[in-house]
């Protein structure tokens, strides 16, 4: 079972994003209505993206949690480089996902910056496989999908279904059916099985991407970071693999040869959560960077910071939980500085370019910090 204070914050953020959008008095109320629309945060170039949703059906397995159900079936949003399009920017959020996700249709009006169906540019790309938090959509993954985009990769981010809200073609919604009783010593074997899954799909032919097999990569947050890691022990064509504040719960059974960035949050200090990273720390054998953001919150690395302050904190979530879920770093510093590090991670392991930011501490990134540096 998940019995820690931060994952059981992580595993009751279904529960408190899909509550009314009540401000609580730790944070900013939201905008007026008049206020410009929200956007996603820009890109770090203005390269062309594009973005289009799967459907995938894995044909070879029943769904794990509902047996029921038949073959597991997963939802997938691409980002991509494009050709430059006239189309328009695709939604963030339907109204339905948004109401049910985040329980009002607000969101549904955020502006992105990827065109719909954009046709895909020319050249194999870096593959980057984004898995969300346990009862998180992988809609709260879309700022550092699209900048990765922006940078050259092509990125797919997965919903796991039944481990939170999923929309289906036609408006189908599936629940959490794990949400009151998560274990993650099954989710995160089967994140792993649903990853390769998908790149089974993308790396194939007829994929509508263009994908350089031999450059694959997964990040994840919290337990999908978990997943990711586990990924790369499982799938030998994951090259690197970034696990974003996830505890992994139980020591590894093997060893891990593949470089493996840990970015966490207010974890260093913390007696519980450091010990879960220390004991997995000494099974990864090969390149590896522990970087703490003291002044972070578990929901540092997604899209929960700008959306919180744009849309104001669920009136589910303690206001004494506030700082362990979002700390106070800002929303735009939360942002660039998980997009820097991911990215510089991603560009190094993937494309061989050296990053000086994951070889010291920088001065333009003072919020991060350094543990337990090792260079294999």
């Amino acid at each position: 079972m998940i019995t820690t204070r931060r994952s059981l914050l992580a595993a009751a953020l279904l529960t408190a994003f899909a509550a009314p959008q009540i401000p609580s008095a730790a944070v900013a109320a939201p905008r007026p209505a008049t206020a410009s629309p929200a956007e996603v945060p820009a890109p770090a170039t203005r390269a062309p993206i594009g973005t289009k949703s799967l459907h995938l059906v894995d044909a070879s397995r029943p769904d794990p949690w509902k047996p029921s159900a038949g073959h597991r079936e997963l939802m997938v949003t691409l980002w991509y480089p494009a050709l430059p399009s006239a189309g328009p920017k695709a939604p963030y959020v339907s109204k339905e996902l948004a109401k049910k996700f985040l329980g009002s249709e607000d969101a549904a009006g955020v502006r992105t910056h990827a065109t719909l169906n954009a046709p895909v540019a020319p050249k194999a790309r870096p593959l980057v496989v984004l898995s969300p938090g346990f009862g998180m959509s992988r809609l709260t993954l879309t700022a550092l999908g699209e900048d990765l985009a922006s940078r050259g990769y092509a990125v797919a981010a997965v919903d796991h279904t039944y481990e939170a809200p999923v929309e289906f073609p036609g408006g189908r919604m599936e629940d959490c059916l794990l949400c009151a009783k998560p274990d993650a010593g099954s989710i995160i074997p089967n994140r792993a099985k649903d990853i390769s899954f998908v790149l089974d799909r993308l790396t194939a032919p007829g994929s509508g991407l263009r994908v350089d097999r031999d450059r694959i990569g997964v990040a994840g947050h919290s337990i999908g970071g978990a997943s990711a890691v586990e990924a790369a022990r499982t799938d030998r064509r994951v090259k690197a693999a970034v696990n974003m504040d996830g505890n992994f719960f139980a020591e590894p059974s093997k060893d891990l040869n593949r470089p493996v960035l840990l970015l966490g949050a207010q974890r260093a200090g913390d007696k519980e959560n450091r010990k879960d990273w220390e004991q997995t720390w000494r099974h990864l054998t090969g390149w590896k960077r522990w970087l703490d953001v003291g002044q972070g919150g578990h929901l540092t690395f997604t899209d929960g910071p700008w959306l919180v302050e744009r849309f104001g904190l669920p009136s589910t979530v303690d206001p004494k939980d506030a700082p362990v879920a979002f700390g106070t770093l800002k929303a735009d510093r939360a942002t660039a500085l998980t997009r820097a590090y991911v990215s510089a991670f991603f560009d190094r392991h993937l494309r061989g370019v050296p990053r000086p930011l994951l070889e010291r501490p920088s001065a333009a990134y003072p919020e991060v910090a350094f543990v337990n540096l090792a260079r294999p």
